[in-house]
């Protein structure tokens, strides 16, 4: 904890992973710092593809994971925010205009822009997420920081909304429930992990980001200063692993062993002489001998490589499509691209950010979370970039248009009066 300085409020998080589910707890201290008090993650039970497949398994997962961050933290949470990828994840921009006639805006008209906003939010049978208030626009022209005092016909707002199925958002929110835990909202896992692993100046210039999980990826690209884009993509790491298993003849552990010591997305001409072993050491002898494995059970390292790029093939194939759909491709005319920001646990794939740059034809780095004081070692890896997310996320509270005008949202507990200003501060904040 730091020295002398008091905490101002705790936020607790978990994300509900194919791969894996985890779990901190964060305080942000009086000076604006955010500290991590506490995190734990264990193996993933009862999700598939980013769904609650076994409810009392997720349930005991999500528990588990709490627990583990509540007993470093030396304290409890009540209530936390989930993180979410698959379940039908999909974004878009709404704008919305008012008619304002010339005359100078006031904030009684920014007041009924907001609500005429909250009314157009149309999600046909969908869950929204999110729905914030990006930037304003006047007569055309967009990128307007502050439209109070200035002169228009007509005054709109950009809205960023976030849908998801319904019933998959019900089941995760409920097995967190079930594990005695309020929820105070669930997060789209690309929005989170934006805020842990891109900068704003990204964010503004272009970029896309690419988190590679167990079971999903998610696509989204970032524009202007907010996402304008989403795709999940229902393959992940865990296919390389079962490419590797199956190519071998060999239990998902050991396959996951092999991708991740000696694995790596890139081929090198020394890969055909080096042979390596499919047991770990010190289990020599145990367990199935490997599909064209030589007498001490050991297989060509060229083998393996040609295994992960055969299955990376198909996963770039499908993110170039998605990046492409959204206008988002490396050298072609009127493309946003500038930037491939690779994330989620199989970032951590060798050769992985090469292989990608080569493959889409833009620069890429691999994203890890921004550096919270107090964040284990072990959970600065691109797989942790989310977790991260979710408390900076909560710690900034973004705006919920849905909340403009309304006595009750269950995102905050703000009245309507409050709340529009609270809207007003933060995009002259923003902007």
């Amino acid at each position: 904890m730091s020295s002398g300085q008091r905490v101002t409020r705790v936020f607790g998080a978990v994300n509900i992973g194919s791969f894996r589910v985890s779990a901190m707890i964060a305080a942000l201290m009086e000076n604006g710092e955010m500290q991590v008090l506490g995190s734990g993650h264990r193996a993933s039970q009862g999700i598939s593809r980013g769904y609650v497949v076994d409810m009392a398994a997720a349930t005991y997962a999500a528990r588990d994971a709490l627990d583990r961050a509540e007993k470093l933290a030396g304290t409890s949470v009540e209530s936390v925010w989930i993180g979410c990828s698959g379940a039908g994840l999909a974004s878009e921009i709404r704008p919305v205009e008012i008619p304002i006639g010339g005359r100078r805006i006031e904030d009684e008209d920014i007041e009924a822009l907001l609500l005429s906003a909250r009314d157009a939010i149309s999600p046909d049978g969908r869950s929204v997420l999110h729905a914030q208030p990006a930037c304003y626009f006047l007569d055309g022209a967009h990128g307007v920081a502050n439209p109070k005092g200035l002169h228009a016909e007509r005054l709109g707002v950009d809205i960023h909304v976030m849908m998801a199925d319904g019933a998959p958002i019900r089941n995760v929110t409920e097995a967190v429930q079930n594990a005695h835990f309020d929820v105070e909202g669930v997060v789209a896992s690309p929005l989170a992990t934006g805020y842990a692993c891109l900068t704003a100046e990204e964010r503004d210039l272009g970029v896309a980001m690419v988190e590679f999980g167990g079971e999903v990826t998610n696509v989204s690209v970032y524009a202007g200063g907010m996402l304008v884009g989403l795709t999940a993509i229902p393959r992940g790491s865990n296919d390389i692993t079962d490419a590797i298993a199956s190519a071998f003849s060999i239990r998902r552990f050991q396959a996951e062993r092999l991708k991740c010591v000696n694995g790596s997305a890139i081929a090198s001409p020394t890969d055909h002489r080096e042979m390596i072993p499919v047991t770990a050491p010190g289990e020599e002898g145990r367990g199935p001998v490997a599909r064209g494995a030589d007498d001490r059970n050991q297989v060509p390292r060229a083998e393996l490589i040609g295994v992960i790029t055969g299955e990376l093939d198909i996963l770039m194939r499908d993110i170039g499509k998605s990046l492409e759909a959204m206008g988002f491709a490396g050298g072609k005319p009127g493309s946003t691209a500038r930037q491939l920001v690779i994330t989620g646990g199989g970032a951590e794939l060798a050769g992985l950010a090469d292989y990608t740059q080569s493959t889409l034809g833009v620069p890429v780095r691999i994203g890890r979370p921004v550096a919270l004081k107090g964040l284990p070692e072990a959970h600065s890896a691109p797989g942790f970039a989310t977790l991260a997310g979710l408390v900076l996320y909560a710690a900034e509270d973004p705006i919920d248009i849905r909340s403009v005008g309304s006595r009750y949202t269950s995102a905050t507990s703000f009245g309507p009066v409050e709340t529009v200003m609270r809207v007003w501060s933060a995009m002259k904040e923003y902007f």
